[in-house]
């Protein structure tokens, strides 16, 4: 890449933060975050709650004080000192609120001190600054005083949340009954307490931290030397016993190789190198990471990832194991070229398994350390296409809005702190050269939130000793650790090709392969047993398959209605080995049910407006109809202007039937069929119609999708597309008209690119129209999809398929199935059905509808006694009723 290419990409990036950052400020601070669609602040208490996503919000202007830093890494100094005057002007952090410890202390006390660092650095260089007095300091100190009540615990280790005024055991705390926490939560603060404690001179917080770390390191699984998700704050059980590198375990390991780097604890590296070495040996499976049981760690626990493990590439390389880092981000850069974003999460054949994408900075994290390890231009493409995507797909008039859902492009009214804190600072590094920066940022680590905090701190204010207290705990073989880092000018000194040719293997890995990795007792055993039957696998008509599950204590037993029971009994295992592959058999098996159950749904549609001055920015989320075109057959979708018929409801002959002629037809919810009314608005020349939801407020943000349902008749003469929108959501196409009068949209499976040609020609024409979009709002996907007919005003619906609505229920010791010669498993949530193997992008949609209709299985309740189980396999037991539940 020539340096004007690369110059122009970091231009793009000060000038997409400006955007986001200049929203912010205008629209919503002081608000913790920026409400993108909406065009206004999110303030706790004034929007319906989030759940947990909210413990993030204290009413301290959460954005501004996670962007400081940001701030001075693009070269932005007087807005950073306009920012900084403004936090300690505005930002109150004695609220009466219940926040998140982990949360606050990673963006907010890490942010003030991420600003406190480039602030006296700026001082130094006696510019900027001259007036600061250690004020962000002092914030950061008494913010720190603020979390310390969550630590009184007998464990020392911190409650999950905390009440900034009135701490956790205060009659009017409203916290402090939790008795669980993730491992990232309470391991994930040394780097902030360390530094505070540093900065001041008061040893407290530091101490505090350790504790926590020294706790989890005791309750380490010996064996394996993992640690699970979730462990009780009191007793230091384990509650989650499975273990990965993603959500709730990931900044854990982050921070004990940064500690070490920062603090310069032999300790810390020792702890990290025995965890690395248990994370290779067991989690990673090249190219994938998947989860596995701390107690059996050849079980996997889960059949798909989350997008949080995207930061692991970057920390292998702060570790030195370049190789297995080059070939995972690979991995994770196929996923996100093949759905533009990193889905939440996904299986371990790349489909979608959580759709939506809070536009997270983890992947663009490991492309900047790949980088900075390789000084391969590839990853200076890989940083392109992440910004030619952010613009295109997540960039609307107020800022950018994350993904709803990354297979239809919709849109949530959401823009993260950590979008600001983290993507920017480090996309713009990944283009910047040396001269583009005005202080070395090779002088600085990076927090799990891109704050930075000098390396000199590790010789200032050394009140801990540097007792090495991991040898208490174990004996480590010292021949197994590198001390230091390899040079990587030495790891690639004759063959520039060397992560190109790593990669080459994994350039088709999503689309042209289903890589299911290798189990580990099949590769220890080399070209020994073949592995456990898996369930995707099994036909009941395979008497080689009907063996291996007598082997595993699994029988099978024919129904009268022409279905199989499958029924489990450890005891009956030829070994406890067999055994454990039944348990994971059968638990395959109901996952396996619940995707078949959501693969007879219709995913969701999108409605794009695409007329000035939208241009396709927002995309609203659209129930399917069971009846007219298929426009998952029809890549193109269906594009025109809208008009409301006459009548509105649609149930009779449409009377301006002229004005409805080769447009799409609105029209309101009840008082006929769907089916009626597609058939009217056809009659009159429509080319698509758009229901709208007739129940006030109604929303796809908090409904679960709406399915429409054909009217019992045959329904082919119904030619045209047929779309239902909430409530909320058809109003936003409503006030455009309202308007703009000449509205246009395009009915189809997913969004399409923007229109930038039509948009930058009315740029030019009208630059005073972009803040008339304040009422725009994207709506995405639920994930529960029910068909539904219309009756008549006043009767109750018509449930068409009462067993979509609520899945079907299966225990690990009884399943039933459909007799059949395969078994192909279903999709994701709501999602279209794609074959397993995939050749490109052009899968053929007629294999997508016979896949759906072969493949479905019927479950049986049968529940059978836990205690015909061996007590032995209580334990996995528990971890897998826990995967059914499992959240982020």
């Amino acid at each position: 890449m020539s340096k004007e290419e690369k110059r122009r990409l970091g231009n793009q990036v000060l000038e997409m933060f400006d955007h986001a950052y200049s929203n912010y400020m205008e629209h919503a601070y002081p608000a913790d975050e920026l409400m993108p669609l909406t065009c206004r602040g999110r303030v706790r208490g004034q929007e319906p709650s989030r759940g947990d996503v909210d413990d993030a919000l204290g009413k301290f202007s959460l954005t501004l004080i996670d962007t400081l830093d940001t701030l001075v890494v693009l070269n932005k100094t007087k807005e950073f000192e306009e920012a900084v005057k403004k936090v300690i002007k505005d930002v109150n952090l004695d609220n009466d609120i219940v926040v998140s410890v982990f949360e606050t202390n990673i963006r907010v006390l890490g942010g003030l001190l991420g600003g406190h660092s480039v602030a006296i650095m700026l001082k130094e260089k006696g510019e900027h600054m001259q007036w600061y007095n250690g004020e962000l300091l002092h914030m950061a100190k008494e913010l720190g005083y603020k979390l310390l009540p969550a630590f009184n615990t007998t464990s020392g280790l911190p409650y999950p949340r905390v009440n900034l005024k009135f701490g956790v055991r205060h009659p009017e705390a409203r916290t402090g009954t939790e008795t669980d926490t993730c491992t990232a939560c309470a391991g994930t603060l040394i780097l902030e307490f360390a530094a505070l404690s540093r900065f001041t001179g008061t040893s407290i917080f530091e101490e505090y931290a350790r504790k926590a770390l020294d706790f989890i390191w005791e309750k380490r699984q010996r064996s394996s030397n993992l640690v699970g998700v979730t462990i009780n704050i009191h007793t230091g059980d384990w509650v989650r016993k499975d273990s990965g590198v993603g959500a709730g375990i990931d900044s854990y390991y982050e921070y004990l190789l940064k500690a070490y780097v920062l603090l310069g604890d032999d300790s810390f590296l020792e702890r990290f190198n025995t965890h690395y070495d248990a994370i290779m040996r067991y989690i990673s499976q090249p190219p994938l990471l998947l989860d596995v049981h701390i107690h059996k760690p050849m079980l996997n626990a889960r059949t798909w990832m989350d997008s949080l493990l995207a930061f692991f590439p970057g920390l292998q390389v702060l570790k030195g194991d370049i190789r297995p880092a080059i070939e995972t981000h690979e991995m994770l850069y196929q996923v996100i070229k093949k759905h533009n974003f990193l889905p939440e999460a996904f299986t371990t054949d790349f489909r979608v398994h959580w759709a939506q994408h809070p536009l997270r900075p983890e992947f663009a994290e490991s492309t900047y350390f790949l980088y900075k390890a390789t000084g391969d231009p590839y990853y200076l493409e890989v940083g392109k296409t992440l910004i030619e995507n952010l613009n295109k797909y997540a960039r609307v008039p107020c800022g950018f809005a994350a993904m709803k859902d990354v297979r239809t492009g919709s849109h949530e009214d959401r823009m993260d702190s950590f979008f600001l804190a983290e993507m920017f600072k480090y996309l713009y590094l990944l283009f910047a050269d040396k001269e583009d920066m005005i202080f070395d940022i090779e002088d600085y680590i990076f927090t799990t939130e891109a704050h930075l905090l000098p390396l000199w701190l590790s010789t200032t204010n050394q009140t801990i000793s540097k007792k090495n207290t991991t040898t208490e705990y174990t004996e480590l073989d010292d021949s197994n650790f590198d001390w230091t880092c390899p040079n990587t000018q030495i790891l690639f000194p004759n063959d520039p090709m060397f992560a190109q040719s790593i990669r080459e293997p994994l350039k088709n890995v999503v689309d042209k392969s289903c890589p299911r990795g290798i189990s580990r007792a099949e590769e220890s055993l080399g070209s020994g047993p073949k592995p456990p039957l898996r369930a995707r696998d099994f036909m009941a008509s395979n008497p080689e398959h009907l063996e291996i599950l007598k082997k595993m204590g699994v029988s099978l037993i024919h129904l009268k209605d022409g279905r199989v029971q499958l029924v489990q009994h450890a005891v009956q295992a030829a070994s406890s080995l067999d055994a454990e592959d039944g348990l994971r058999f059968m638990q395959e098996m109901i996952e396996l049910s619940s995707q078949q159950q959501k693969e007879q749904q219709l995913p969701p549609r999108a409605v794009q407006i695409v007329s000035h001055p939208f241009f396709g920015r927002v995309v609203l989320t659209a129930g399917p109809a069971q009846f007219g075109m298929d426009l998952s057959k029809h890549k193109s979708g269906t594009r025109g202007f809208v008009v409301t018929i006459k009548p509105y409801n649609g149930c009779s002959e449409i009377t301006n039937s002229e004005a409805v002629k080769e447009k799409i037809a609105l029209m309101q919810r009840g008082q006929c069929m769907f089916a009626e009314k597609a058939r009217n608005i056809q009659k009159a020349g429509a080319i698509g119609g758009i229901v709208i939801d007739d129940n006030e407020g109604s929303s796809s943000d908090t409904a679960p999708l709406f399915q429409m349902a054909g009217d019992g008749k045959n329904t082919d003469d119904i030619t045209i597309p047929m779309l239902f929108l909430f409530n909320k959501e058809g109003n936003i196409i409503l006030d455009a008209i309202r308007e703009y009068e000449a509205v246009e949209v395009l009915l189809s499976d997913k969004a399409k690119d923007r229109d930038l040609e039509m948009e930058n020609m009315d740029q030019k024409l009208s630059e005073n129209d972009s803040h008339k979009q304040n009422s725009e709002e994207a709506s995405s996907a639920s994930q529960d999809v029910a068909a539904v007919s219309e009756e008549p005003e006043g009767e109750s619906s018509d449930v068409t398929d009462p067993d979509s609505l609520s899945p079907a229920h299966a225990d690990s010791d009884s399943v039933s199935i459909s007799d059949q010669d395969s078994y192909t498993p279903g999709t994701d949530e709501a999602s279209t059905p794609e074959p397993a193997c995939m050749q490109g992008d052009n899968q053929p949609q007629e294999q997508k509808t016979e896949t759906e209709s072969n493949s479905k299985v019927n479950w049986d309740n049968k529940v059978q006694p836990m205690e015909s189980i061996l007590a032995d396999w209580n334990e996995d037991i528990e971890a897998f009723e826990m995967m059914e539940k499992d959240e982020l």
